[in-house]
This record gives C-alpha cells, structure tokens and sequence, in this order.
C-alpha cells in the first residue's frame, strides 16, 4: 500500500509538478487547496482539474479569509506589480507576497497529515525564478520540518518524522516545466496569474506570468494556457 502524503496544491505550474513529483515517487497523495480570499480565485478551479486529471486520494478546499488582516496585493485593496523585469522583483519583496502564507498553509498540511497518518508533506515553493518571498527558501523549509518534529504528536511519540518535501526549491522554471513535461504533467489544466479577469484568462504581465513564461520559452515548450498579453 502506497505511503500517504499531503501535497499542497494551487492549481499552478509549480505545485501541479510537485503533486506529479509526490505521485511518481509511489506516494499516495492528499491534495490541499485554499480558499483564502485570494483575488486570483480561478486558481481552485484549475487545482480541482488537476487533482481529477492526476489523481489523488481525496482533494480538501480549506476556507481561512486571509482578508481580515489584508496586507497584500492579494487579499487586499493594492494593486498587482505589473511589466516588471527580473531585475525589479529580485529588488524588494513585492506587494503580493502574503503575509505568513506557506506557514498558515503548512500547518494546515501537518494538521491533515497527523489525521489521515502522513510522515510527508509536499510544497512547491522554489528559491531560483521567484518572486522574493522569504517563506520560499531551503533555510525556511528546513527550519519548519525542524518545528514540525516539536510539535506534532506523531513524532513525539515515536511513530514517525514528518518530513517537509520542496523538490522545486532548486530548480529553474525551466527545468521544472522540463520535469513536469517528463512526468506527463498537462499544464493547460493549470492557472499562475496573479491578477487573471473573470474569465480566468491569464494576463501575461504580473510576475508569476512573466516567470512562467519565460521558463516555457527557455524549456523550449509552447505554454498551453491563454494570455491577454505576452511580453516582448
């Protein structure tokens, strides 16, 4: 009997690969998505494709409205960075980063790790094509296992470490877009715009679309998804 884990899923091209990555590996996946608020919604249709496409265990949409605190582009009244190079989000961390966000999102994981029996929890932040965000690093990753092994009943009593998988964090967008390609991964069904219209076309010009681009043209792979725009 394959091994359980939860995988954390957006709907985008990173956690779509990383749920792909779980999956190869022989685990027996439990998806979790978040309805946080997010301006970006879309993106829990596009998770719900994947996870029926790639098959999972059972798929969990948690609610947490992360509008009450605000403080982002994404949860709140601020606008979304738009037409920015590489240089300029490596600059400050952007107005999109949410406040505490992969640690909320993780302790949910432990939570439902410690009730279906799961010793691994999957994410897919990425420290090389990102944004900036201080919760994407290997120094966080590993610090969070660390707490993990304090905190949670399972590893306390000896039944079994949690271990806190980031197979992304040291790959390009490219390579990862090369590794979900091999893995069979269909990213049409996937959604990384941060600031999409209703119809949940991706506008090409916020900064997860302007690196998710980029890796598809350096992998060599035409980008199965539909933008407004596509910069130059």
């Amino acid at each position: 009997m394959n091994a359980p884990a939860i995988v954390l899923l957006s709907g985008g091209l990173d956690s779509t690969t990383t749920l792909a990555i779980a999956k190869k590996q022989g685990f027996l996946p439990y998806a979790l998505s978040f309805s946080y608020g997010q301006r970006h919604s879309v993106e829990l249709a596009a998770a719900k494709r994947v996870a029926e496409q790639v098959g999972v265990a059972r798929h969990i949409v948690a609610d947490i409205d992360l509008r009450v605190f605000g403080g982002s582009a994404l949860t709140d009244d601020i606008a979304v960075p738009k037409g920015r190079d590489e240089e300029q989000m490596a600059g400050e961390i952007p107005p999109t980063y949410v406040p505490a966000r992969n640690t909320i999102f993780l302790s949910f994981a432990l939570a439902y790790a410690e009730v279906v029996g799961a010793r691994d929890v999957f994410t897919g932040v990425n420290a090389v094509d990102y944004s900036g965000y201080p919760d994407c690093r290997p120094e966080y990753i590993e610090a969070y296992e660390a707490m993990a092994n304090l905190a949670t009943k399972s590893a306390i009593v000896g039944e079994g470490r949690i271990r806190v998988h980031a197979p992304l964090i040291d790959l390009t967008k490219a390579d990862i877009v090369r590794k979900g390609i091999e893995l069979g991964v269909d990213y049409s069904l996937t959604s990384s715009c941060y600031d999409p219209p209703a119809d949940g076309v991706a506008c090409g010009t916020c900064d997860t679309c302007v690196l998710r681009l980029k890796g598809f043209d350096e992998a060599g792979i035409a980008d199965p998804v539909r933008y407004l725009a596509v910069p130059a």
